[in-house]
């Protein structure tokens, strides 16, 4: 085990965070709210005391998958730990649990909070709030790479344990190229929707915090109504970039080398807007007579489709009063996400299509036993690893959302609050039904099912093991810790 460059890696998060929470600061001296000094002050801390655990390079920068996932766990944990520190500080969140669980909502971009009323904080809260959206939706990992000059072929570990998704390949023929075009795309959509959203007349303030959150589909406005309140031409806007960047960010790879077609015949995003599709005309029809006027059930529906699709948590309806059918369909599409190399959380549209190709390939050994055919997607066919791991992660995954049901359920919440709770934060999606809805908040829960929420929050986004590893022996004797 590396510890050294595990802790060098560490302090080089600290410190990007120290450099992050600048910015807050601008936007305190900008509205001259006090709050401001708050981010000032632990922005020195965290490049104090990142400079000091990063202050030296070690020499062997050599490490595996095992030390690829400690790596990625602690950074997450770290960043929210010093990343709740404002919230809890400036006692505008006092408690320090729900800081934690705010900022751990942030960051895993899940957009569940704790908060009734944001209208009540400061600017810089809201931005920071929001900002964590935006850094957390592709990854700190990716961030770090994309700056950093590290050597080896190691750090595709590092990659591969923070990407969403069953595969993770290189872009680029270097991994850093890889992740400086990542992040290229991501910035100028984001900054793409930031100057639409303007140009409709969205307040700048609003206009900025809604684009990180819809960038990194997390959820956090800055309006207790979610986004209901904007115009209709402002959610349209916002519901075509929550469904933008739900899609594989290998699609805009291949637009930016002119190759459309190759781009447009990725089964997966083929799927994945199928899906997006037939789950608004399902919606649209069982709304019809809900709601009355066809532009507004149409609009209504396609946001919500897109926003609970792609794991935003946006909202402009309070769909918990809808049919029964379209909260089914919602509930359905929580568990679904995204597509894998996206910003978007659940399960992945990818996975979901290797799961059912599987199950058909099993149907036609019962009728052919002697056939031999391979899993294919995109016309490549997928190797068997892939088939196994994502087999695992169907088991794992249902494992943990049964274990967290269960214990939520000692809160003696309803069974619809106690499932769906779990369902939107282990699928980093936000809101759910019943004591979770669209209009309501996390904050009634007791200390225990808010720490099962944030784990689950930050195993969904770490693809489960990488957090999961955590917890194993074999991990902390290689650290020196236990016996052997």
């Amino acid at each position: 085990m590396n510890r050294s460059f595990v802790g060098y890696i560490l302090g080089k998060i600290i410190r990007i965070e120290g450099f992050l929470m600048l910015l807050p600061c601008l936007v305190g001296l900008i509205y001259r709210e006090s709050d401001g000094w708050y981010f000032v002050i632990l922005s020195a801390i965290c490049l104090i005391i990142g400079t000091l655990i990063s202050r030296k390079k070690p020499e062997n920068t050599v490490f595996y998958l095992k030390e690829g996932c400690l790596i990625t766990s602690l950074s997450w944990l770290v960043l929210s730990f010093f990343g709740c520190l404002p919230f809890f500080i400036s006692r505008e969140i006092p408690r320090f649990e729900d800081a934690l669980f705010e900022t751990i909502s942030g960051f895993t971009t899940t957009g569940a909070s704790v908060v009734p009323r944001v209208e009540v904080l400061s600017h810089c809260t809201l931005f920071w709030r929001s900002f964590t959206h935006w850094v957390g939706g592709m990854g700190v990992l990716v961030f770090l790479l994309a700056i950093i000059p590290l050597n080896g072929g190691s750090n595709f570990n590092l990659m591969r344990a923070e990407s969403p998704g069953p595969t993770v390949g290189k872009l680029m023929p270097k991994l850093k190229s890889t992740a400086q075009l990542l992040y290229v795309i991501y910035l100028a959509l984001t900054l793409l929707e930031i100057v639409i959203l303007l140009i409709c007349r969205m307040p700048a303030f609003d206009a900025v915090t809604l684009s990180f959150g819809t960038a990194g589909t997390g959820g956090f406005g800055v309006r207790s109504d979610s986004v209901a309140s904007y115009t209709a031409l402002q959610q349209w806007v916002i519901t075509i970039f929550m469904l933008l960047f739900g899609v594989n960010f290998n699609m805009y790879y291949l637009f930016l080398f002119k190759e459309f077609k190759r781009g447009l015949a990725m089964e997966e995003v083929r799927t994945y807007f199928a899906i997006v599709l037939a789950a608004v005309v399902s919606i649209v029809i069982a709304n019809h007579g809900f709601i009355t006027s066809l532009s507004e059930n149409l609009r209504t529906s396609a946001f919500q489709v897109a926003s609970i699709m792609t794991t935003t948590g946006f909202a402009t309806a309070d769909f918990d009063v809808w049919p029964t059918f379209c909260k089914m369909v919602l509930v359905l599409l929580m568990f679904c996400g995204g597509c894998a190399g996206s910003t978007a959380g659940g399960l992945k549209v990818s996975r979901l299509v290797i799961g059912a190709k599987t199950v058909r390939k099993e149907l036609t050994g019962y009728i052919h036993p002697k056939s031999v055919k391979k899993i294919q997607m995109d016309q490549k066919p997928i190797e068997h690893e892939v088939v196994r791991s994502t087999n695992v992660y169907f088991l794992t995954f249902s494992t943990i959302f049964i274990i967290s049901t269960l214990l939520l359920s000692i809160d003696k919440e309803d069974i619809v609050t106690c499932f769906t709770a779990v369902a939107a934060t282990l699928n980093n999606v936000g809101p759910g039904l019943s004591m979770v809805g669209p209009t309501q908040n996390y904050a009634h829960f007791s200390v225990l099912s808010k720490i099962v929420m944030m784990f689950d929050m930050l195993a969904g986004r770490l693809e489960l093991f990488p957090l999961l590893i955590m917890f194993h022996k074999g991990l902390w004797q290689d650290l020196g810790i236990g016996k052997k």
